[in-house]
């Protein structure tokens, strides 16, 4: 049993064939216990985050850019790995460009006009610089394989690229522990200033992991299954791949950060959206160009990248202007619009 649950979870190709025999009924069975499963797994998630910043003195937006966001990146690191393995780059590429535009545009947008978002600036002056450098980076040495590609053929994100981001990856992680651990960063003074950790920390670290467990599986399950039904009932299939299969790809960082919101933490939503950007750029799009050299589609230099600056851009103009201390609704908006726009014209 436990066995053909994860070649369920795990293989595509099973998966598919699981959705394609399953009744109706079954499938909004499926539906209903995967949400129910995403949200009780986001709940473990952000209860483990809290406990472990305040045990540890890490400020929240820290645990959010770090190990929050690379267990929410896993599913589309997978998914990226995968796809270049079975010969399609553009779903490799597209998924770590497509979940930059989602995570920004989509989720911090959205949360921006939810709540107040606070503009932690000690973090976001320093990670904030990687997530957009990671992004150039990223557009430049694509331009450059355009310019240098041989005729007839396409240009190409060769393995170096994936290994080099893989070790920008590494960097990442080690130089932002080092800043949130440094004794001029105000936020282990201020952020947790009156919360009492309730649970030891191996209950919080297990809190913390099986929540993410949770939260990938009921995604896992949750897009398949409601991608079926609307097939069934008679949605047409770009709309499908427009909506369900786009908005699904950034599922666990949705429900993450609405959780986060919710029980009172949004600094958690900032940090997880900021390290998710950072980490499906150094760590997806790294790991699939490690594995296989990626063919870049034309589109992407057309659409895809610069959406994806101009959303990053903005989120950068918002960090360095505001005075408030907090992200304002109208910045939200702007930012949800921008993802709107890319889906139309992506459907259109």
């Amino acid at each position: 049993m436990g066995y053909d649950l994860l070649q369920i979870i795990g293989n595509e190709a099973v998966l598919h064939s699981y959705m394609d025999t399953s009744s109706l009924w079954l499938l909004l069975l499926l539906v209903v216990v995967s949400i129910a499963v995403l949200a009780k797994g986001a709940d473990w998630l952000i209860e483990g985050a809290v406990d472990l910043a305040i045990r540890t003195g890490l400020p929240k937006i820290v645990i959010g850019a770090t190990i929050i966001s690379l267990g929410t990146t896993l599913p589309e690191a997978f998914v990226s790995v995968m796809a270049a393995f079975m010969g399609n780059p553009g779903l490799a590429l597209g998924n770590g460009v497509g979940s930059i535009i989602a995570d920004t545009g989509l989720i911090f947008g959205l949360s921006c006009i939810l709540a107040s978002m606070p503009v932690n600036r000690y973090i976001l002056n320093r990670t904030g610089w990687i997530q957009i450098g990671a992004a150039l980076l990223l557009v430049l040495i694509s331009v450059v394989a355009l310019a240098t590609r041989t005729p007839g053929s396409p240009p190409m994100l060769e393995r170096w690229v994936g290994f080099f981001f893989l070790a920008l990856l590494v960097g990442y992680l080690y130089i932002t522990y080092r800043w949130s651990t440094q004794k001029n960063n105000e936020t282990d003074q201020l952020e947790n200033n009156g919360e009492v950790a309730v649970r030891g920390l191996g209950l919080s670290w297990l809190m913390l992991i099986g929540g993410l467990i949770l939260v990938i599986i009921g995604a896992r399950l949750l897009v398949p299954g409601a991608s079926e039904i609307a097939e069934r009932i008679g949605v047409p299939d770009d709309v499908i791949a427009a909506s369900m299969v786009a908005f699904g790809t950034s599922l666990p960082e949705l429900i993450t950060a609405i959780t986060a919101i919710r029980k009172g933490h949004p600094e958690i939503t900032v940090g997880n959206v900021v390290g998710a950007d950072v980490l499906n750029c150094l760590f997806v799009i790294g790991a699939a160009a490690a594995a296989v050299p990626l063919a870049i589609p034309h589109n992407f230099y057309s659409l895809h990248f610069p959406v994806m600056l101009l959303i990053l851009l903005s989120f950068r103009v918002f960090i360095s202007t505001n005075k408030s201390g907090y992200f304002s609704k109208w910045q939200g908006v702007w930012l949800l619009s921008i993802y709107v726009g890319y889906l139309v014209i992506q459907y259109t």
